[in-house]
């Protein structure tokens, strides 16, 4: 039976169990709670101690497989979106796979950062048109505390770590496509406004910048991937958006005009976790139960690079 396209079977996350709030913050810094849920709407975020990307994307990971009553025997694809991982090689993808105990499959890690998880899965869902791939798993994961300078208030506010990830299954015969066309690109003359270069290096960003662009380009490009999955912004019953910052999250959504939909704000008790923040407020949505399955949900992730990418997928 001829492939269609792809769904996603199952989700999971993870995060780390130490959490940290906007009072610990105030310890290391000149800041407090208030100003920071007001500046970028963050209350609490979870810190990794002693477990590395590897380690939260194979929890996430595991629980999706576990998730979708698959094996680790139908996966033949691992993809792992990261910017953080600290080792070149093996990578990412390789280290899940072996854990996991999934024989032979393809494997990679993408660096896209923030949009990495819309990037992966728009190549996943590639792969599995193209009869490259028929399981997958698509994983997004950063331990963004190893390069977050605690000294400096204006980013140690904002970043955390965690993992989400998303077991994606072709489609076949008569069942509908469960993952839209990608709409993706980038604006490399930009490239500069999110950095984490050299050698021991930092998080640094021009924040004013990035909230502009965000606030004022993205909301045009996340309704292109709506109209390429021809469903209409009315129809959509969540909207789960890369966890940049409270206001530019609600920037968007008010250009999307989608009062209907919910609006992922698990950047309140999470932070900014780059790639791993779409998949992980997402298993969250559909763990509560506020989504209901098959219902379209607009994914969109944008940052360093700078680099966007979206899709609407049907809920699992």
């Amino acid at each position: 039976m001829s492939v269609t396209g792809s769904r996603i079977a199952a989700l999971g996350h993870y995060q780390p169990s130490r959490v940290v709030t906007n009072d610990d913050i105030a310890q290391l810094v000149d800041t407090n709670d208030e100003w920071i849920r007001d500046r970028v709407g963050i209350a609490s975020r979870r810190i990794a101690d002693g477990e590395s990307v590897a380690d939260m994307a194979t929890a996430a990971a595991g629980k999706a497989l576990a998730n979708s009553g698959l094996s680790a025997a139908d996966i033949d694809l691992v993809v792992v979106a990261t910017c953080t991982s600290i080792d070149r090689s093996p990578n990412v993808a390789c280290r899940v796979a072996a854990r996991l105990g999934i024989t032979a499959p393809g494997a990679y890690d993408l660096n896209t950062a923030c949009s990495g998880f819309a990037y992966a899965l728009g190549t996943v869902d590639h792969a599995i048109r193209a009869g490259a791939a028929r399981n997958a798993i698509v994983i997004g994961a950063e331990k963004l505390s190893d390069f977050t300078d605690w000294t400096d208030r204006s980013t140690c506010i904002i970043f955390a770590d965690g993992a989400g990830a998303a077991v994606v299954t072709a489609t076949t015969g008569d069942e509908p496509a469960g993952v839209g066309p990608v709409v993706w690109g980038s604006v490399p003359e930009k490239s500069d406004a999110v950095r984490i270069e050299g050698w021991q290096p930092y998080v640094a960003q021009e924040g004013q910048a990035v909230f502009r662009w965000a606030t004022t380009a993205l909301a045009p490009l996340a309704l292109q991937a709506c109209e390429r999955a021809g469903v209409a912004p009315s129809e959509l019953a969540a909207f789960v958006p890369h966890q940049a910052n409270g206001r530019i999250i609600d920037g968007i959504a008010k250009r999307l005009g989608i009062p209907q939909a919910i609006i992922a704000k698990d950047i309140v008790e999470s932070g900014n976790t780059s790639a791993a923040s779409v998949p992980l407020a997402l298993s969250k949505l559909v763990e509560r139960r506020e989504v209901p399955s098959g219902a379209p949900v607009l994914l969109f992730g944008f940052g360093g690079g700078l680099t966007y990418a979206g899709q609407v997928v049907r809920c699992p």
